[in-house]
């Protein structure tokens, strides 16, 4: 009875120090649970880099080879690369010094035929850039006023021109500025000729519309988008200066549209291509005084 009544006891005690030991070690748990759920745990980054401290020196030997295998894959795909632009540099030198053997051949055959022909050379051009200060344009009337005149070498007959082409020729000149009138201007002529065909006609301005194409050849061929130029013809402008592009050719007209814009002209290149052309030819008239206000906020040189 007695060692029954020993063996109850001992299974009680045991029992509650299970239940204490038990309860303490969720409280313990509950507590790391807590901690390790926090963010800014000490203890949880701690643990981090101690983790990380033991396996950085894996990740590192790992990543070697694999670092060391991607540097030779881009080193072959530059080589490939590089060897390739090689190759088109090679071709593209083989053909540059192709065209400068053909280019001696053609300069030394030139030189050539101009003696034989005892050809003259056209003198040299030259030019002044001037920006344009007034648009006098009207409904009868396409011109524009630059500010450059007779003291900076500007005389009547000269061409005008911007980077797209031919925009017109200088009408009238005074002391310190010019009057140039527009190809677009009606009374404007201009001899050209197409690029393609070799057409040759006169361009002539309308004023309102774009300037058309006269004087034309019966069987002329010409076609939307050819190109026009000067022809040269007149000693006026040079051949060769880019004038338009045909747009129309319908019911005997060829509408032609300038390269220039001339809604967007703000300076001009006036060139003197020492042509002896008819336009330089002193008519004796005084357009100083008509064109002097223009250039009225100019100082005296």
């Amino acid at each position: 009875m007695n060692k029954r009544t020993g063996a109850i006891g001992t299974a009680a005690i045991t029992r509650s120090w299970t239940q204490r030991f038990t309860f303490g070690l969720m409280i313990a748990f509950a507590f790391g649970l807590m901690l390790v759920g926090k963010p800014d745990s000490v203890l949880v980054s701690h643990v981090r880099m101690m983790t990380i401290d033991l396996a950085a020196p894996v990740i590192n030997a790992v990543s070697q080879p694999i670092d060391a295998a991607r540097e030779t894959v881009g080193d072959v795909s530059d080589y490939l690369q590089l060897k390739a632009e090689n190759e088109a540099l090679r071709r593209q030198n083989e053909t540059l010094i192709e065209w400068q053997r053909v280019a001696r051949e053609l300069q030394a055959e030139n030189a050539g035929l101009r003696d034989l022909l005892h050809f003259q050379p056209s003198p040299r051009a030259s030019f002044i850039s001037a920006p344009v200060v007034s648009d006098t344009s009207s409904s009868f009337l396409r011109s524009l006023i630059v500010l450059a005149g007779k003291r900076a070498g500007v005389e009547k007959g000269q061409a005008a021109v911007t980077g797209a082409g031919l925009a017109g020729r200088v009408l009238e000149v005074g002391e310190k500025s010019a009057r140039i009138l527009l190809i677009t201007d009606i009374s404007a002529r201009v001899p050209v000729v197409a690029e393609r065909s070799r057409d040759q006609a006169v361009l002539a301005g309308r004023n309102s519309g774009l300037p058309e194409l006269l004087y034309l050849p019966r069987d002329s061929d010409l076609k939307v988008g050819d190109r026009i130029v000067t022809s040269g013809q007149g000693g006026v402008f040079p051949a060769g200066l880019p004038v338009g592009e045909v747009t129309s050719v319908a019911g005997g007209r060829v509408e032609v549209r300038p390269f220039v814009d001339f809604s967007r002209l703000e300076m001009l290149r006036i060139i003197d291509f020492n042509l002896p052309g008819i336009l330089k030819q002193d008519l004796g008239v005084d357009t100083t005084q008509v064109l002097e206000p223009w250039a009225s906020g100019e100082d005296e040189r």
